[in-house]
């Protein structure tokens, strides 16, 4: 039986998810809450075992509200968003904070609920599933074990030391409150002092790869990541963490609709020191260049001469997915042993069959592990049929990239 807490500011809302989950033998509504405070309360209260949290809320926002509860219990959630532009941006900003997944709501809001009854009982249920609190907590001990590694070489204890700081990046593209502006409210939008204060597991600003030494190494490597559920996490954590020099490029599929890879591309190159867009039809890959898949395409990577280009198509979905992880793999194993190619947590085994192909054409594969992976599918499939030269923690991955292209 899934607990779940269903938080959304309409009445209207409330009552039609409840009614929707109340009649599934496999759901039980444990409660509702108003706003974003309430859903932390009920969170505290009846600690279900999924949340639905509907983005814009008034008293506290739903970003606000997913940033402390994944400070003080982290869970499933399952973001309600619009096909906005704001609430596509917002929706991509609650993956990175830890949501699991989302439901679009078209035109705005669900008026017509019955269209995407299914797709909102299938995403709550996959999400129920996802391991969260171990995820957020295999990242947290990777993150710690990295910093000793680092503080070992040095050969000296960590120290601390005075020093002005730049102003922190703000997630939410606003500009703060000054003194005399601040909203008196302590729930207002700029004053949850989880989400402003607390270290995100994944930061972008966490110790990044080593520099690529400047021998011409690389230059001719491609590197292909694939990843789903968890995914925009996990991309966040990898991407921010590569060499601006990277001399290569990065082709990535994340199992994604429409309307939302385009978010995911822009936020993570304004977090990134290497350059990250959603892919375009005959885009030559440059080094130091990442390329999303845009959602609803296959993305293909062809030969042109010297130079490698990316090729869309809307061809039929392979494993009910567009675009798929083994597309994209099938496209790329003919580069060989210049192939690094990395999957991550995702549900089921896409990407595994592309795996197959890659290795038999001498290719190097990383990927990540159990302990950090939201959905431990993907990788898992590709780890037990023997295709992983290295099983990385996320916070690590970065700099098995490196290394591998270094080679």
């Amino acid at each position: 039986m899934i607990r779940i807490l269903i938080a959304d500011d309409s009445a209207i809302m409330r009552k039609v998810l409840t009614d929707l989950f109340k009649a599934q033998p496999d759901f039980e509504v444990v409660g509702t809450a108003i706003n974003g405070r309430d859903a932390v309360e009920k969170v505290k209260k009846y600690h279900p075992d999924l949340l639905t949290l509907d983005v814009q809320m008034p008293v506290m926002d739903g970003l606000n509200a997913l940033a402390v509860i994944m400070e003080i219990a982290p869970m499933p959630v399952v973001m309600l968003s619009s096909l906005t532009k704001e609430g596509t941006d917002e929706t991509i900003r609650a993956l990175s904070l830890g949501a699991v997944d989302f439901i679009s709501k078209a035109g705005g809001s669900i008026s017509r609920i019955d269209t995407i009854e299914e797709d909102i009982l299938a995403k709550c249920r996959a999400a129920a599933k996802a391991n969260v609190k171990r995820a957020m907590k295999g990242a947290r001990a990777a993150e710690l074990a990295e910093w000793e590694r680092r503080a070992k070489e040095k050969a000296e204890p960590p120290r601390m030391h005075h020093v002005e700081l730049p102003a922190r990046h703000n997630p939410f593209g606003t500009k703060p409150a000054t003194e005399e502006k601040k909203p008196r409210n302590p729930f207002g939008h700029h004053e949850n002092p989880l989400l402003q204060k607390r270290k995100p597991i994944l930061t972008p600003h966490a110790q990044p790869a080593p520099n690529v030494k400047a021998s011409g190494a690389g230059s001719g490597k491609l590197v292909a990541i694939g990843t789903s559920t968890g995914g925009p996490q996990a991309l966040q954590s990898v991407i921010t963490r590569l060499p601006g020099e990277l001399p290569c490029g990065v082709v990535v599929v994340q199992h994604m609709p429409p309307g939302f890879t385009k978010s995911l591309a822009n936020r993570l190159d304004s977090l990134s020191k290497v350059s990250v867009k959603e892919a375009e039809n005959g885009d030559i890959i440059e080094p130091g260049h990442v390329y999303i898949a845009p959602g609803n395409y296959h993305m293909r990577v062809a030969s042109e001469g010297s130079k490698r280009k990316i090729v869309l198509s809307q061809d039929p979905p392979v494993g009910n997915h567009r675009p798929a992880v083994n597309v994209l793999y099938d496209s790329v194993a003919p580069v060989g042993k210049n192939l690094v190619a990395v999957i991550m947590t995702g549900m089921g085994c896409d990407g595994t069959e592309g795996m197959k192909k890659i290795k038999a054409q001498g290719g190097y594969s990383i990927a990540q592990d159990e302990s950090t992976s939201v959905v431990y599918g993907m990788p898992k499939s590709v780890v037990d049929a023997g295709l992983a030269d290295e099983i990385r923690p996320v916070t690590d991955i970065a700099r098995a990239i490196v290394a591998a292209v270094e080679k």
